[in-house]
């Protein structure tokens, strides 16, 4: 049986390098069919929040394996983890989609609740530095066809971060900026809140859906990303939000008062 292989990973939008991990992907296996997705260039926290929408919440399907390398080679500032591309690991989630990662940074603190089997996989040592292209894809394709024999020593999931509370994990194409913000986290005692956000600090409305935000408004809603407890959404009624908070980076503290 095919499987639909998402590949999230931090190469670029246009970057040639996806086309060249697609490549080797079909070439493992060509009944597989391989979707992409970009995030910002070593950022975890966005890396982390689309393997959990796309994991957990979008919806989940019997064929979907979820194939990401995002591998910061230096020492994160936040959390302090020192990595050299980080090892290669199988999750399975709670949702029954298996997930194939690179740990490093919070790739997969969104996840870490809802992981029932976390393992490494065993990858040779080849010495490239494009290990996502030259290494990875053969393991994912027999992941997908169902052979484990390259799955190695179980770990815990204590040595996964907990996700960020209050950060950027994504700004859309219409400037509106995601967060990792759940609802079920979220107790405004008003209708109006101060955001702090890139040296830019400014009133918000607090509403339930966009209707609630008048034209020209900023708004702080329930997002589109999370599933049962929303992701809480920076917007601009009528424009960018993203442009009024001097457009944001995933990993960029919010602060609310």
């Amino acid at each position: 049986m095919s499987t639909f292989i998402h590949l999230i990973a931090d190469y670029g939008n246009t970057d040639p390098a996806f086309s060249e991990v697609v490549h080797r992907l079909k070439a493992e296996d060509p009944d597989n069919h391989v979707q992409t997705t970009a995030v910002p260039p070593l950022s975890t926290v966005a890396t982390g929040f689309w393997i959990e929408q796309f994991g957990l919440h979008n919806p989940v399907f019997e064929d979907l394996l979820i194939y990401s390398n995002t591998a910061p080679r230096t020492e994160e500032a936040a959390p302090q983890r020192a990595d050299e591309g980080g090892k290669l690991c199988y999750l399975m989630l709670e949702s029954g989609v298996p997930v194939v990662a690179v740990d490093a940074g919070y790739n997969l603190s969104f996840i870490r609740d809802n992981i029932k089997e976390f393992r490494v996989i065993d990858t040779p040592e080849t010495g490239t530095q494009f290990r996502s292209r030259d290494t990875f894809p053969k393991r994912v394709a027999e992941l997908a066809n169902g052979n484990q024999d390259a799955l190695g020593a179980t770990r815990s999931i204590e040595e996964v971060p907990p996700k960020p509370t209050m950060v950027v994990c994504h700004v859309d194409g219409y400037g509106n900026i995601k967060t990792s913000l759940s609802v079920s986290e979220f107790e405004p005692d008003s209708d109006e809140v101060t955001v702090e956000l890139n040296s830019t600090a400014t009133a918000v409305t607090v509403s339930d859906g966009v209707s609630g935000v008048e034209e020209g408004a900023i708004g702080l809603i329930p997002g589109s990303a999370g599933g049962d407890d929303p992701y809480m959404e920076l917007f601009l009624r009528g424009g960018s939000a993203a442009a009024e908070f001097d457009q944001p980076q995933p990993g960029a503290e919010i602060t609310l008062r």
